[in-house]
């Protein structure tokens, strides 16, 4: 990943040509979830959340340049696990593009180039920030101005992580993630990443959360599981930016089933905990998991300790929070 230029656009800037860019760069962050508590299955199918989110120092850049009239919007990528990221129309990058540029009323006719770094299929939302991503930076090639709610209100339709890979930091979301209440924390909070071998499906990961659910006997819909809260200890160790008591207090629903579809993130777990990790959880829908460490050194002896016991594809360290969308290159 290159630096950000110095010089940031102070707002979104007028329609390519003599006074606008001709391409526009944006990095938008991962994210974990520091706590992910899963309601009962609703009769449209989704799952009622309390989803503590925070912004963690692993970026992709989405840069976006005009393509030919009426060529419409096209995708390229590049970086880490590129094979995995669909090049069509399916790409949540793509659906971006053109949900603003229909909401404008202009052709949606750019090149999105995405500089991959976030693990794909991870957990992650490495999809839902490069959405968030191409919305921004095509609203400043474009000129647009679009408000910021309305910005979200794109971003909520595309799914439920994209608002707050637009919006970074740390925030609870709820309904299904995309109702966002910004959140404090008091303090820079040290993790490391075990990105596994493949993927899990997020809907595959709900739907045995569910089944797991009916086994054990407690039923799996809205009036069986308890309506999802953040916790008020979880929160008050954000503010506080105190590492071990944010330790204490990690959680994810989701955990289960995860591990239920791949037993192997058991041992990657484990060997995170041995290597001094203050606590480790699979993050969001897996199968990446995530290590909470006491400081620097201590994720980067976490990191060590994870690649010589070859349990996992990668390890990376990282900081949080992290700001979300930005645009860190206009080129005129």
């Amino acid at each position: 990943m290159s630096a950000p230029d110095t010089d940031r656009l102070p707002g979104s800037p007028a329609l390519p040509g003599a006074d606008g860019p001709t391409s526009v760069t944006v990095r938008v962050p991962a994210k974990v979830n520091v706590q992910l508590a899963v309601g009962g299955r609703r009769p449209d199918g989704f799952h009622g959340l309390a989803n503590v989110f925070l912004a963690v120092g692993l970026y992709d850049e989405i840069t976006v340049t005009p393509a030919g009239p009426t060529e419409g919007p096209r995708v390229t990528c590049s970086g880490h696990d590129t094979h995995h990221v669909p090049l069509d129309r399916s790409n949540l990058a793509l659906r971006a593009v053109d949900a603003l540029a229909l909401r404008h009323g202009i052709s949606p006719d750019v090149h999105v180039h995405i500089d991959k770094d976030i693990p794909v299929a991870g957990g992650m939302a490495g999809g839902s920030a490069d959405a968030a991503g191409a919305l921004l930076a095509c609203d400043a090639l474009w000129g647009t101005r679009t408000p910021r709610e309305e910005l979200l209100e794109i971003c909520a339709e595309l799914g439920s992580d994209v608002p707050f890979s637009l919006t970074g930091g740390a925030a609870l979301g709820q309904g299904r993630g995309e109702v966002l209440t910004p959140l404090e924390v008091g303090g820079t909070f040290h993790w490391v990443f075990a990105v596994a071998d493949g993927g899990l499906s997020t809907p595959a990961v709900y739907r045995e959360c569910d089944r797991l659910r009916e086994r054990r006997g407690t039923g799996s819909g809205v009036g069986d599981v308890p309506e999802p809260e953040a916790s008020p200890a979880l929160l008050a160790a954000l503010r506080a930016g105190d590492p071990r008591l944010l330790a204490a207090n990690l959680s994810n629903d989701l955990q289960p089933a995860a591990l239920s579809l791949l037993p192997s993130l058991d041992e990657t777990l484990a060997v995170g905990r041995e290597a001094g990790a203050l606590a480790a959880l699979v993050s969001g829908s897996g199968p990446t998991c995530a290590f909470l460490a006491e400081d620097a050194v201590s994720a980067s002896d976490i990191a060590v300790a994870l690649r010589d016991a070859d349990v996992c594809r990668a390890a990376r360290t990282a900081t949080s929070p992290a700001p979300g969308a930005t645009v860190v290159r206009a080129k005129l």
